[in-house]
């Protein structure tokens, strides 16, 4: 299979699930995870339609984008966890950051954003499960975290990202996305200044059926794209 029949059967997969969920297939968005994939890679992706792609390693990820950068259409997400002596160079190349669990690294991407760019896209990461060994900030600390972000002029607030771990069945799988959602909805309908969120970020190659039943608006996809990761990035 190439990764061309691959994008096919992922966005089946997507319509599929949206339409289940009584909802239209262009409320969900394709997230191609390319860590660990060559150049040559992101491009047959490009090729079959992707348009969004996601990294999680930063210096890996700032090579790709400097020689795919006559794809100008092109929207990188960075979807890793941030470590705050990094910020500068997210700041200045990515479009989209999901991965905000502390103020302090909002801050500095907020000051380290480019005046003649855009405000950068960024996700609050949810822990809904409370793992020890994830990132996230705890649903008790997302309205506080939300509002200071949403105080940083060159930010625009999105919207939530979570990572539940797996569950053995899919109705199981459906129920902490079903908490995210409805931690975004609270958050939405009971602080006005938070309303103009749009994203849920929830669902990857293993539960994106589950997720966007539960209202997911974006899915990350990787394996399921372009196999097995080729290379070991470099963060």
């Amino acid at each position: 299979m190439t990764i061309a029949d691959n994008t096919d059967r992922v966005m089946s997969r997507i319509r599929q699930a949206a339409e289940s969920a009584n909802r239209a297939t262009d409320q969900v968005t394709l997230l191609a995870v390319s860590k660990g994939q060559p150049v040559q890679a992101i491009e047959e992706a490009y090729r079959a339609g992707c348009r969004q792609f996601g990294e999680n390693y930063l210096q890996d990820a700032l090579r790709k984008i400097a020689k795919l950068s006559h794809l100008s259409d092109i929207q990188w997400h960075f979807i890793g966890p941030l470590q705050s002596n990094k910020t500068r160079k997210a700041a200045e190349n990515f479009d989209w950051v999901h991965s905000i669990d502390r103020l302090k690294v909002a801050a500095r991407l907020n000051a380290h954003r480019p005046p003649g760019l855009k405000p950068l896209n960024v996700c609050l990461q949810v822990n809904i499960d409370a793992e020890e060994s994830k990132s996230g900030a705890m649903p008790e600390q997302l309205l506080d975290l939300a509002m200071g972000v949403s105080d940083l002029p060159r930010l625009k607030l999105r919207g939530l990202m979570t990572i539940p771990r797996p569950r053995d069945t899919d109705a199981e799988q459906r129920q902490p996305f079903a908490r995210v959602c409805s931690l975004f909805n609270q958050l939405r309908r009971e602080h006005p200044k938070l309303s103009p969120m749009d994203t849920l970020s929830m669902g990857m190659s293993r539960d994106l059926e589950a997720a966007i039943l539960e209202g997911s608006t974006l899915v990350r996809v990787g394996t399921d794209i372009f196999g097995p990761r080729i290379t070991t990035p470099v963060n």
